[in-house]
């Protein structure tokens, strides 16, 4: 058995590179990650391929493996030149997220060491880090001290981990379920839908609150809804403001919501997912009155601060309703009984093994500051006001004037459908390639959305879009 032992170990050690073969593929990756970012600003913004990346299957798994060269070529011409560049600043549509440098160098070395930030006991120094900016996002919002909540992969899970700690928080019990009411708009995103299903509570009654002319939750309708259905013998339960919605960058009135909630004991949770780092510009900061008020909000440091895909947070006030609600014992952890001096982050979410996502977020606040994202956000805010002044001078109509950095927008043709030329618009814009752009369809109007909020969109990214809009305009008139 030791000998057939050893023979395995030598094979199984390939998994350890080398310190010579470590350099030439860290060479080979940083090169071609440096050639990427250099080139950025000639790279489309959406490539059309009648290919769609199916040279990907052309490298099946096998026995032995591929050179790096090979493989990073494979990259190259079947991932990252097809489709939307999302570290694009020409990527304008839905909400962008980010991808700054600092964000691959905390993954990098989250990757290396591996450290455990699921339990202190295993990685003391990793949850200290991931609660400190979990701590730092609930001062920005003005929750008190004691308050938590959790790093998770994006808004989807953070809205899902706040629903389930509401849900138990106030004892809605399987028979309880059907009385239970949401309140929600219209524009709410489309995962608090998808959480409420994946709770348990898909039969719960959900209202869809009217809003006014900006698609904001009418707060006086949202009165009279709960008020009716506390007479009707239903139980108000949970009320969801936006801080920024897709769509069209609205803000709910947060503190006249709040007021609603706490007189009715609602539990009154906010998707600032989108939305919520912009109360670090100061003059936004009175858009976001009343959202200390809230008992839960999620957040995502992907899409306002800028880092690549994979951070959210979810911010809960109440952190014993959020342990209640994850925290499950395992006799095999019994090691890790006792050693609590901060709450472990397993215990507050669905996730047992993590990745320590958090380094990311550390790492770039520790070498950059705050100011320059706060920079960032006051100028991406900036760029949508232009956007949207400049694009009424060439015709178009719009919609509200923006709050945050969203713009709605649509040409109306003297003649012919006008939802079916803005569709060709978004055409001609995806074939021009330089930016990229989303519509939306509201109430049977099809709008063309503009988001700006990727760290690398400029003064010169949204004249190329003017300039692309114009000539399509044009072009189909």
């Amino acid at each position: 058995m030791r000998d057939e032992i050893l023979k395995l170990e030598a094979a199984s050690r390939q998994l350890e590179p080398t310190a010579p073969l470590r350099e030439k593929w860290t060479q080979q990756v940083t090169a071609y990650s440096d050639n990427f970012i250099d080139n950025i600003e000639e790279i489309k913004a959406y490539v059309i391929s009648e290919e769609n990346g199916r040279g990907v299957l052309q490298a099946p798994f096998r026995e032995s493996g591929r050179e790096m060269e090979e493989i990073l070529g494979i990259l190259k011409e079947h991932v990252d030149n097809v489709g939307l560049n999302p570290a694009s600043g020409g990527h304008l549509g839905y909400i962008p997220g980010g991808g700054i440098y600092s964000t691959a160098l905390g993954d990098f070395l989250a990757a290396v060491t591996n450290r455990y930030a699921g339990i202190f006991y295993g990685g003391p120094g990793a949850v200290r880090i991931e609660n400190q900016l979990i701590r730092w996002m609930a001062g920005l919002i003005n929750y008190p001290k004691g308050s938590l909540g959790n790093l998770t992969s994006g808004g989807s899970i953070a809205n899902l981990i706040a629903i389930v700690t509401a849900r138990d928080k106030k004892k809605i019990r399987s028979r309880d379920v059907e009385n239970a009411v949401f309140y929600l708009t219209k524009q709410v995103h489309h995962c608090v839908q998808k959480a409420i299903r994946i709770a348990g509570m898909d039969e719960s009654v959900i209202r869809y609150i009217p809003m006014d002319e900006r698609y904001r939750m009418s707060a006086e309708a949202l009165k009279k809804q709960v008020a009716s259905d506390k007479a009707e013998g239903l139980r108000p339960f949970l009320v969801v403001g936006s801080a920024g919605t897709t769509d069209a960058g609205a803000v709910d009135p947060l503190n006249d919501i709040a007021d609603i909630a706490e007189a009715n004991d609602i539990w009154f949770h906010i998707d600032a997912a989108y939305g919520g780092f912009f109360i670090l510009v100061d003059e936004l900061k009175e858009k976001f009155k009343g959202v200390e008020r809230s008992d839960s909000l999620a957040i995502d440091p992907h899409k306002g601060l800028f880092l690549s895909y994979g951070l959210g947070t979810v911010l809960i006030k109440d952190v014993k309703a959020q342990f209640d609600s994850h925290y499950y014992k395992a006799s095999y952890m019994q090691d890790t009984l006792g050693v609590n001096e901060e709450i472990s982050p397993a215990d507050l979410s669905p996730e047992l093994t993590k990745h320590f996502r958090g380094l990311r977020l550390w790492l770039s606040l520790q070498l950059f500051g705050v100011a320059p994202f706060r920079a960032c956000l006051e100028e991406k805010h900036l760029l949508c006001q232009y956007f949207y002044e400049e694009i009424q001078k060439i015709g178009f109509e719009v919609g509200p004037q923006p709050e945050l950095s969203v713009c709605m927008y649509r040409f109306i043709p003297l003649s012919g459908n006008a939802n079916e030329f803005n569709a060709k618009l978004v055409e001609i814009v995806k074939q021009d390639g330089r930016v990229f752009i989303s519509s939306t369809n509201l109430d049977g109007v099809n709008w063309l959305r503009l988001a700006v909020l990727s760290f690398r969109t400029r003064l010169k990214t949204i004249d190329t879009l003017l300039e692309v809009l114009k000539k399509g305009v044009a072009e189909l008139t």
